[in-house]
């Protein structure tokens, strides 16, 4: 990586400390990820990805910035990407997965904040984030409150913070609102690229977005096979790779697996036995580097089949219809596909909770795992409904919360062994 050196230093990154990022990230993605057994050989593709995370696509984004197009950084899967691909410019999720400078971070927000709003925060206080600092607008949302009140303050460690509002209800005022909002959003996007949006431009970006979306929900399908062909770790490594890579690059590697993995379905070739308990963990977003959890899962004796979660079919299970052929239809097409995704922050909420019954029953799993982290309150109070409504249809459920920190791994992995003991049974 020392290539990239000096475009770090110009972009502002703290090399020291992101060298130190770096050894971090590389050692605990050799451990989690290098060290599974029977990999499908199209992951090498992402392991790439992660070796290059702040290089080769870094890199890409810099020289696209030369060439005059804008780079938006995003935290949440209610940002449409077809909007951004319609002004030529380029849609790149922001760091957010990792315990970085907390110190520094409740300078800005609560002690009593998730780790993943102070991991903005601390990705860009120790200047280790080159996505950050690639990016000419970051779109913050309005969607728990903790979000909401912390953008407040983010807008004063940023130098252009645009903030979406977002309905709270799924009414039909709150999907007028949510047109609303993305209909300002593409004013903005206009105004900073100077290219306008015209029905050719969306129909492109609504086309490229699918094709990702359908790359994904391809590979998701084949989870649901007796002898399952990908590990929940890899299956969720694409998921996180879905919002850095080049779009058009990232579905030919997904499809490529997607043809490797349905070859291991006719082998009978798979990454663990038969018989091993099959699990869904539903709940919080898992950001890069946020794999402890399935980590701990996948070294417990169970195997993940299914994520209900952002970094899982929750952002990408709905495609965009592309049969209109205005753009005031096209917007309401976008519009409809996003009021679709079941966040927490609803209410009510009830279609993420039968959702996860229904993944339940399509991927054969034995229980379910509600992940959520510490002090997020609308997954906390979701996980008490999720609880009595599976327990209620038998289905064995597992709550557990925790953070970026590995202070908890030990009983973390006592919790998850027990929960998988009792599937065993």
């Amino acid at each position: 990586m020392s290539e990239y050196k000096e475009m770090w230093r110009e972009m502002g990154i703290d090399l020291e400390a992101h060298d130190s990022l770096l050894r971090v990230l590389g050692s605990a993605y050799k451990d989690i990820y290098l060290r599974q057994q029977n990999r499908p050989k199209g992951m090498e593709y992402f392991d790439f990805v992660v070796r290059e995370l702040h290089g080769f696509r870094v890199k890409e984004l810099m020289e696209a910035r030369e060439q005059g197009r804008k780079v938006i950084g995003t935290f949440c899967v209610f940002v449409p990407e077809e909007l951004v691909i319609a002004v030529n410019a380029i849609a790149v999720g922001l760091c957010a997965g990792a315990d970085i400078a907390s110190d520094a971070a409740e300078q800005y927000v609560p002690r009593n904040t998730c780790s993943l709003i102070k991991s903005a925060f601390g990705f860009k206080l120790a200047k280790v984030c080159p996505y950050i600092e690639a990016t000419d607008l970051i779109v913050g949302e309005n969607t728990c409150d903790g979000k909401k009140k912390a953008f407040e303050q983010y807008k004063d460690v940023v130098d252009d913070l645009y903030v979406m509002d977002l309905p709270q209800m799924k009414s039909e005022v709150g999907r007028h609102l949510l047109k609303a909002e993305y209909k300002r959003f593409a004013r903005k996007l206009e105004e900073i690229t100077g290219n306008k949006i015209t029905t050719e431009s969306l129909n492109r970006g609504i086309k490229i977005v699918n094709a990702k979306r359908k790359a994904i929900n391809r590979l998701d399908s084949l989870r649901a096979a007796s002898l399952l062909p990908i590990s929940g770790l890899d299956s969720l490594l694409t998921n996180q790779v879905f919002f850095y890579d080049d779009p058009e690059r990232f579905t030919a590697s997904v499809n490529a697996i997607c043809d490797e993995l349905e070859e291991r379905i006719a082998n009978k070739e798979g990454v663990c036995p038969e018989n091993t308990p099959r699990i869904i963990v539903s709940g919080c977003p898992m950001a890069v580097p946020n794999w402890k959890l399935p980590h701990v899962i996948e070294t417990s004796g169970a195997i993940i089949v299914g994520e209900e979660m952002c970094t899982g079919v929750r952002g990408t299970r709905n495609n965009v219809n592309e049969d209109a052929s205005t753009l005031e239809e096209m917007f309401d097409s976008i519009t409809d596909r996003y009021f679709k995704i079941d966040c927490a922050v609803f209410t009510p909420n009830t279609d993420r909770l039968n959702h996860v019954k229904e993944m339940v029953k399509e991927y054969k799993a034995d229980g379910v795992i509600h992940y959520g982290l510490q002090f997020c309150q609308p997954y906390a109070h979701e996980a008490m409904n999720m609880e009595r409504l599976l327990e209620a249809e038998d289905i064995p459920v597992l709550s557990v919360e925790t953070d970026y920190s590995q202070e908890d791994l030990g009983q973390l992995k006592t919790r998850v062994e027990a929960f998988v003991e009792r599937l065993q049974d």
